[in-house]
């Protein structure tokens, strides 16, 4: 089967990526890095150096931001040949620190890491562009100034990374180097070192009051978090081999940032190969909207792992899920708030389960999925393995079973490796409310 099949790509971008203008408010910072190389000389010898732009003081070079070519030569001996070698370095550039409100058309470069230093938002009519292989550390924080990067409605990101090179937004204490994947210092354990990235667009929800779109949890109703419309084709962008790791900082009790927020998001949006890891809340939620999302993974996240809420319109689709004895379910699914009815589809999904995980104490492992509020869904060709024994399929109210026996919630194609004493009585026998 499909799912099946993508596994193996999908494990192999999980493990490689994670072995273990703007206004006076967004500016750059030269101050982090100032490398100086010194040389010195034997006897009878003599030593020159060239240096474009950098300062020299006696045979040292301070050579930040610059490139530089020094040479040595022996001295004129009798019966001795010259020796002249040459060395070109490039110095590292300095991180560049972003805050506050992008304003004008950017473009985030792979050769030195962005800082985001608190929210980021990168405004109505802007175009974010970051490059492939470009790694973004979100500073340590929490409540309001937790640091994250958000794309308001009508704003644009262009993320397009690679499966060699993808974009990378991490904590600011991840000592992964520029020019690679992975760090050594964090582990899965490793949870809220920053927030998350967010993405809020026009289409539409249902909400609360009918509403026509409401502010996103999390960001205050002064700053511009609003989200849901009427254009289901609206287009934020583009995210395209991202992995997102250790963020999830808490905002306020019981209230910490996904690792990624979707708001509304349209379908003309393009979001493929997301990667997120280790985060303390959810790892993707979507909040109404249209958007169609393939080939995400989503790993040890202390909370669900996909969470679906307001009548979320797309499809998921080729979807892994790895969960670790903190993670609540794999999947947990909310439905309308408002009239507006819609439901979404998942099709192909392996979930993956952690059988340490308890019923009471940790919270992990539950259930694979837990509906409820009325929820609406089609969740086709799944594959699943090592959930404790228990496990199952729930709905939690007397609507999303009504909506389970009607037809409107449906489940096709689904291969579970039970744990030892379970089987399909015991995976479905929560699809009824008494």
């Amino acid at each position: 089967m499909k799912t099946i099949k993508n596994l193996f790509f999908l494990l192999t971008f999980s493990l490689i990526a994670f072995n273990c203008s703007s206004d006076d408010d967004n500016s750059g910072s030269d101050d982090d890095v100032s490398p100086t190389i010194s040389f010195s000389d034997d006897a009878d010898a003599w030593s020159s150096a060239v240096a474009q732009g950098a300062q020299t003081t006696g045979a040292d070079l301070n050579v930040f931001g610059w490139t530089y070519t020094a040479s040595q030569m022996a001295a004129a001996i009798d019966g001795l040949s010259y020796d002249n070698p040459t060395w070109t370095v490039d110095s590292p550039q300095a991180d560049e620190t972003h805050s506050g409100f992008i304003t004008a058309d950017e473009t985030w470069t792979n050769d030195r890491f962005h800082i985001l230093d608190g929210k980021v938002y990168v405004q109505e009519g802007v175009t974010l562009t970051i490059e492939p292989g470009t790694i973004i550390k979100g500073a340590e924080s929490t409540g309001s100034n937790a640091s994250a990067l958000i794309v308001a409605q009508g704003g644009m990101i262009n993320a397009n990374g690679t499966a060699s090179a993808p974009i990378i937004f991490t904590a600011e204490s991840d000592n992964i180097a520029l020019g690679t994947n992975a760090g050594t210092n964090l582990s899965i354990d490793d949870r809220a070192l920053w927030g998350g990235v967010l993405v809020l667009g026009k289409a539409q929800g249902s909400f609360s009051g009918d509403a026509e779109s409401i502010q996103i949890e999390g960001l205050p109703a002064t700053e511009p978090g609003s989200y849901g419309g009427t254009n289901d084709a609206d287009d934020s962008g583009v995210l395209n081999y991202i992995s997102i790791r250790h963020g999830g900082a808490v905002i306020g009790s019981d209230n910490e940032i996904n690792g990624l927020t979707l708001g509304g998001v349209g379908s003309g949006t393009t979001i493929s190969n997301i990667e997120v890891v280790a985060n303390l809340d959810d790892g993707i939620e979507w909040f109404a909207g249209a958007v169609n999302v393939s080939n995400p993974i989503v790993w040890g996240c202390a909370d669900d792992l996909l969470d679906i809420d307001e009548a979320f319109s797309g499809t998921i689709s080729n979807a892994l899920t790895i969960s670790t004895n903190v993670t609540d379910h794999a999947m947990e699914i909310d439905g309308p708030a408002g009239s507006f009815q819609a439901g979404f589809t998942i099709d192909g999904l392996t979930m993956i389960g952690d059988t340490s995980a308890t019923i009471d104490g940790v919270s992990g492992n539950r259930e694979y999925s837990d509906l409820r509020d009325g929820a609406l869904a089609t969740i086709n060709n799944v594959y699943a393995y090592g959930f404790r024994a228990g496990s199952d399929v729930e709905l939690d109210d007397a609507t999303s079973a009504a909506n389970y026996a009607a037809d409107n919630i449906s489940f096709s194609n689904w291969q579970v490796v039970y744990p030892s004493g379970d089987d399909n009585s015991v995976m479905w026998n929560d699809t009824t409310v008494e």
